[in-house]
């Protein structure tokens, strides 16, 4: 993947004026050309590649410390810790990153002002330019076989392995050999290697190197995000009512359906049982008050009670059909008197258990059946019973 590598100034120092060295990586990794450039004029160029910036060595602060296995949220809070005893100010103000820990247990940390990120992140928002990693300075050496070394204004650039690397400075000409193990095999970048490092590499070479899976970029990513936070916190909070909103209309509709087709079903039940109905308001309350009426009517319609014991006779007595002779009705008291042959077939017992099951009471005479409303016959045997109780 083609990428753009920045090497920043002191971040104190830099401004949308500021010359940066820039170089071009094409596909393989390698160096397709090198230019001084100003992150207003990288703002103006079209197709920018991805952009990764390297800290300039003066705020590319490195520290590498022992870390048992920790959990993430507990390597954080160690890391945190560590940080504090390295750094001269108040760590709050710093924005601290690391690596993951390596095989060895040595989890390598970077800490930069978070006035300077701002800054940095303020300037990248006026070009537009997207910064997609932020790295130190010795991180863009290459990774190779022992150690890879460069000078760069004034400090000592190492690079061992893909996550570590230091910066150091020099105070004296020399390089400190001791800043690399003894015997360990050695690759200088530039000029004035010192005695017993590999033929020196192109300068070129000093931007190929592999980028780590770790950076000082969250902070810059935060920071365009911050603004957007709220906003797509409202958003989202927004769609999530109106879907509560639109689900809470469909279920409503829903119900308001269902209710009106259970309230017609009930009109027509209502309907078809009381077709006297001249129209349907209040299905419940109409269908009782009508039940109450016809209850009340069979109680104190002769007719009814008549309607009731024929149908009840007709329908319970096997030998009815062609047997009765005179039907007379008096008093709520029906009285069928039969032919002589259907007198005698009256014993079975059966359907006189069914009638009373039914409410009707059955008493036999010299000429038939006498069917009356039960309640009517207890009355009746209780009026009996207390005139002979007067009698004697």
């Amino acid at each position: 993947m083609n990428q753009l590598r920045i090497a920043l100034p002191p971040l104190a120092d830099l401004d949308l004026d500021s010359e940066l060295n820039c170089a071009w990586l094409d596909r393989q990794g390698q160096v397709s050309r090198e230019e001084r450039r100003s992150l207003k004029q990288l703002s103006q160029m079209p197709k920018q590649p991805p952009l990764m910036g390297f800290l300039h060595p003066a705020d590319s602060l490195l520290a590498s410390i022992d870390l048992p296995p920790l959990p993430a949220n507990k390597t954080a809070a160690a890391v945190q810790c560590a940080a504090q005893a390295l750094m001269l100010g108040d760590s709050s103000e710093m924005h601290i990153a690391h690596s993951p820990r390596d095989a060895a247990g040595r989890v390598q940390i970077a800490w930069v002002p978070r006035q300077s990120l701002q800054r940095l992140g303020q300037m990248l928002k006026q070009t537009g330019l997207n910064l997609r990693g932020l790295y130190p300075a010795a991180y863009s050496l290459p990774v190779l076989p022992g150690t890879v070394a460069c000078v760069q204004d004034g400090h000592l650039l190492l690079r061992e392995s893909v996550q570590t690397a230091q910066v150091q400075p020099l105070f004296d000409e020399g390089v400190d050999h001791a800043l690399w193990q003894p015997g360990a095999q050695l690759h200088w970048i530039g000029d004035a290697a010192p005695p017993g490092a590999d033929l020196p590499m192109a300068e070129a070479q000093r931007w190929t190197g592999p980028l780590p899976g770790w950076g000082l970029h969250g902070a810059l990513q935060q920071q365009g995000t911050e603004h957007r936070g709220w906003g797509r916190a409202i958003g989202f909070s927004a769609l999530a009512v109106a879907v509560w909103v639109v689900g809470l209309n469909l279920y409503a509709a829903r119900e308001a359906s269902q209710g009106q087709q259970l309230k017609s079903q009930m009109n027509q039940r209502v309907k078809q049982a009381f077709p006297e109905l001249p129209v349907i308001l209040n299905p419940l309350q109409q269908a009782r008050q009508q039940l109450a009426a016809r209850h009340k009517g069979a109680a104190d319609d002769p007719s009814q009670n008549f309607n009731r014991l024929v149908l009840q006779a007709a329908t319970g007595i096997p030998f009815m059909a062609g047997s009765v002779e005179r039907l007379t009705f008096v008093d709520g008291t029906l009285q069928l008197g039969l032919i002589a042959d259907a007198r005698r077939t009256g014993n079975d017992k059966d359907w006189q258990t069914t009638l009373a099951q039914a409410g009707i009471s059955v008493t036999a005479d010299d000429e038939g059946w006498t069917l009356r409303p039960a309640s009517e016959a207890t009355t009746d045997e209780s009026a009996d019973n207390s005139s002979e109780a007067e009698d004697e």
